[in-house]
């Protein structure tokens, strides 16, 4: 038996034994018994184990700070290219960052194993096998950024759609006589089940109000964090009203008519390109079976006579 044959197993030994002693290093120390026993023992210490465990950390997380150390940005405009690329897919928490390049260098690792475990069971140590290896490392490798590329777009397009209706509820709040914090927190208490996404942002930007900050940051931060180009001019209509005392009735009424026009054409641009995208499987799956049942009868009798 050689080395190129005994390889495969050994990769298989040593990412077993690492994922054992990975698990074995954060596992509890009690068991599930003790921990029911300490629990009659004691009624309160449930309540304190779930507020522990909400505001516990993850096995990702306590591993993030040294897995993202190699892929750490080296600038402060790459980390903060980086964070507003995370905050656009809706991750805001502080360690987002450190969690996103921690998955990355994990994934690049279990590509690696798995690249070469199957790169050196069908190749050997040669170049193809090398090859497999680094094709599949690098594919897991970009996954984080394929998800949060998704998930950005995602979040865009939702937000756009739930805007026009947000800021028509934001007028009414606002000619009725409430503030535009005030609104902006009627719009999270009404609007939350229709639009999470939109309203999240609306909460974080109330809750730095609240402690403090400039309106005028507030709302620069909350274009930057949507990543949507109608939500930047929505709220650089809100700064340029606040500056110079104009109506922020009148603004915000004028925004949401031009959004909700902009949204009704998409949707006219949508329905108009139906006719041309039902084309294709028509020709593929439909013609194909009426072409069958028109055209096989005849064919059957030519070959027949």
């Amino acid at each position: 038996m050689t080395i190129t044959m005994l390889l495969p197993w050994i990769i298989f030994v040593a990412f077993a034994g690492g994922v054992w002693a990975v698990m074995n290093l954060f596992a509890k120390d009690e068991s599930r018994a003790i921990e029911r026993l300490e629990e009659l023992r004691d009624p309160t210490l449930r309540e304190r184990a779930k507020g522990k465990n909400k505001n516990g950390m993850t096995l990702l997380e306590r591993a993030a700070p040294t897995l993202s150390k190699a892929l750490q940005p080296k600038s402060e405009l790459e980390s903060n290219e980086l964070r507003v690329r995370l905050a656009t897919a809706g991750y805001n928490l502080p360690n987002a960052q450190q969690i996103y390049l921690a998955s990355k260098m994990l994934l690049l690792c279990v590509g690696a194993v798995l690249g070469g475990g199957v790169g050196m069971l069908t190749y050997g140590p040669t170049q193809n096998g090398y090859l497999t290896i680094a094709c599949v490392a690098g594919f897991l490798f970009y996954i984080p950024d394929l998800a949060i590329a998704f998930l950005s777009s995602s979040r865009k397009k939702k937000i756009f759609l739930s805007m026009p209706d947000c800021l028509d509820l934001l007028v009414v709040c606002v000619e009725a006589g409430l503030g535009l914090d005030a609104g902006m927190r009627r719009i999270v208490e009404e609007l939350n089940d229709s639009a999470p996404e939109l309203c999240s942002e609306l909460s974080l930007a109330n809750m730095q109000l609240q402690m403090g900050r400039a309106r005028r940051d507030v709302l620069h931060d909350l274009g930057v964090r949507t990543g949507c180009d109608d939500m930047k001019a929505l709220v650089a209509t809100l700064i340029q009203s606040e500056r110079f005392g104009s109506s922020i009735a009148q603004a915000l009424r004028v925004q949401s008519d031009a959004m909700r026009t902009k949204r009704r054409q998409m949707a006219e641009e949508k329905a108009q390109k139906t006719a041309v995208q039902m084309l294709f499987p028509m020709i593929l799956f439909i013609f194909p079976g009426i072409f069958v049942v028109l055209v096989g009868p005849a064919a059957i009798k030519m070959v027949n006579m």
